[in-house]
């Protein structure tokens, strides 16, 4: 209820939370001396939404089983459904749901982020910004939001059909309307989608084949399993070999680099292709290991997510380091004001972040399995209750080294448990 009421959220509202403060901002001066404004004032505040930041309060209430709290941010999306829909029609002529990473509440984009001084020459339906042009693939997390709450709690999720659809179909309506304006074909020669240019996050840009958009395409569209045909449609993910290790690509070719995410990790969170029990782990260790924009990029600071990418990949004394950081103290009287980082204070995808990097430690999943403890330091103590798919919930307790409690429920997914040996109380 702490959680709930700090981000100003409830059962019942129809608004979101925003990540930079929820209903907690002050005195900006204390935050910015520069900024001398009254205490509703926030770095990007009034009505804009930032998926990328967003998405980062929202994934850790699976787990947390607050999933009477994802609503405001589904609804928010299905209201803007009509426009977004109209975007693509009046813009290029094709269907699906257009939707940008800095979004207004009637569904178009910031008007500042869409830019003031536009060429006439540019395209009327992107965002003449470095940082957003081509960048339409976040509204996929939520739709992988929507699909994994039914997962986790059964919930009725017809409401939302036509928004999940309708965000797939974009992507391929749109890439093969641009393919087919260069040359006389709309695939590649494999008979895949050509997704250029396109926008690793904000950081890798005028992407061909961005690594993080088709992660997203590919596990969105399987977890819906209702669109064979675009799903044969999804190009591989690019690997590359860098000093005698493959590794996760950014993207197949990208122009220049405009920002500080780590878009090639992408596929080991949120989309999970890559991750403990999962094959091909060594491919996403080197890329956290050693790809030199991933340790370039590497703090614990803000919306940043090497915590949670080291949980999923096993990697424990990094994800207990990183996730310590994450969720020590902030600077201010309240202990959770963390911030402002890339943002503002109160930061609520800085404590979002810390909440993943902790979940994945102590509870992921691989298909039906329960993974316990995959990303745990033995020797820290700790007790746990979280949410797993298939309505269960798992309680567990970590003491001097050994699982002395456990408890799982429904009883018939004890069986699932996989948990390393050196835990289990002889």
């Amino acid at each position: 209820m702490l959680f709930r009421y700090m981000l100003g959220c409830n059962a019942y509202g129809s608004v979101p939370t925003k990540f930079n403060g929820g209903l907690f901002t002050f005195d900006p001066v204390f935050v910015d001396e520069k900024q001398a404004f009254t205490p509703d004032y926030r770095k990007w505040g009034g009505g804009t939404m930032t998926a990328q930041n967003q998405r980062l309060v929202y994934w850790p209430m699976l787990k947390a089983g607050d999933f009477d709290m994802m609503d405001a941010q589904f609804e928010f999306y299905n209201r803007m459904l009509g426009n977004a829909e109209l975007r693509s029609e009046v813009y290029w002529g094709h269907g699906g749901a257009c939707f940008g990473e800095q979004i207004e509440n009637f569904g178009l984009p910031n008007p500042a982020e869409y830019g003031f001084k536009r060429p006439d020459y540019f395209d009327k339906g992107v965002e003449y910004n470095a940082w957003l042009e081509y960048e339409w693939d976040t509204v996929l997390e939520f739709c992988q939001m929507i699909l994994d709450r039914k997962v986790y709690n059964g919930d009725d999720i017809t409401p939302y059909i036509p928004l999940i659809e309708s965000s797939l179909r974009f992507f391929e309506e749109h890439y093969e309307y641009l393919a087919s304006r260069r040359g006389c074909k709309s695939l590649d020669g494999e008979g895949h989608l050509i997704l250029f240019p396109g926008s690793a996050c904000e950081t890798y840009k005028m992407t061909n084949n961005a690594s993080s958009t088709i992660a997203a395409l590919r596990v969105v569209l399987e977890s819906y399993g209702q669109m064979p045909e675009m799903l044969a449609k999804i190009p591989p993910l690019p690997l590359r070999e860098l000093e005698g290790r493959t590794m996760i690509s950014p993207a197949k070719t990208w122009e220049r680099i405009n920002n500080v995410e780590t878009p090639q990790l992408y596929p080991v969170y949120p989309w999970r292709i890559y991750g403990v029990g999962r094959p091909d782990l060594e491919i996403a260790r080197n890329t956290y290991l050693y790809d030199p924009d991933a340790l370039g990029f590497r703090t614990h600071v803000g919306w940043k997510q090497d915590n949670i990418w080291a949980a999923c990949l096993g990697l424990t004394e990094e994800a207990y380091r990183l996730t310590s950081l994450k969720l020590a103290d902030g600077p201010h009287r309240f202990p959770t004001f963390w911030g402002p980082g890339y943002d503002w204070t109160p930061d609520h995808n800085w404590g979002g972040s810390g909440m993943i990097g902790l979940q994945e430690m102590l509870l992921q999943t691989n298909g039906d399995e329960i993974l316990l403890f995959p990303a745990w330091p033995q020797e820290k103590d700790i007790r746990f209750k979280l949410h797993a798919p298939g309505n269960t919930v798992v309680e567990a307790e970590l003491r001097g080294g050994e699982v002395v409690d456990l408890k799982v429920l429904p009883e018939n997914r004890r069986k699932d448990i996989v948990m390393n040996t050196s835990y289990i109380k002889r």
